[in-house]
């Protein structure tokens, strides 16, 4: 069984993809021919750069939704939480240890 790859393009070829959709609509054409276009010309599928539209009009305000740095802001939110969670189960687990050593170890009087 094989196994696809993605392809990673560059950010700045992201960039430039996204410029010449733009351009390209200016100049007459639908965003979809566009996108087509480009496209086949940068070794992308079309839904692939669609979708660096989409997020490039979300990134300049022309669309709803979160933007990029939206979107590394919660993922690193995220991650932290994450890691506070491990870091609290880990202190839980330790005071139950020690909180049982404490009981189980002789009186003295």
């Amino acid at each position: 069984m094989t196994q696809k790859t993605a392809k990673q393009f560059s950010p700045e070829l992201r960039e430039r993809a996204v410029r010449m959709v733009q351009d390209r609509e200016r100049e007459g054409g639908t965003q979809w021919e566009s996108v087509g276009a480009i496209a086949a010309k940068i070794g992308c599928s079309r839904e692939t750069l669609r979708r660096w539209v989409r997020q490039g009009e979300r990134d300049a305000g022309q669309r709803p939704g979160l933007t990029t740095e939206d979107q590394e802001r919660i993922k690193a939110l995220e991650r932290e939480v994450r890691e506070l969670r491990q870091a609290n189960e880990i202190l839980r687990k330790a005071s139950a240890y020690f909180a049982q050593a404490e009981l189980d170890r002789p009186f003295k009087r």
